[in-house]
């Protein structure tokens, strides 16, 4: 499976629960910050436009907003 699907699913697991839990990329900085990650919003928001960002900036701001559970149930390979 070409590697841009992959990160297009990331990208919109990401966008997805952003905007399920209301929150802004400003927001996110702060809550980020909260964690001690220093990211600014025109960062975060090339990190998310490109879909190429680590495991651990995903694991970082799902954490900072809050998700504890993600469902896996729609994965490109399944399809």
């Amino acid at each position: 499976m070409d590697e841009t699907v992959w990160s297009d699913y990331v990208k919109g697991l990401l966008k997805a629960e952003l905007k399920r839990k209301n929150v802004t990329y400003k927001q996110l900085v702060d809550k980020l910050a909260a964690l001690g990650v220093s990211e600014t919003e025109a960062n975060i928001k090339n990190k998310v436009s490109r879909g190429g960002f680590s495991a651990v900036f995903l694991v970082q701001c799902l954490a900072a907003i809050g998700v504890q559970s993600v469902r896996l149930d729609d994965l490109p390979a399944s399809q």
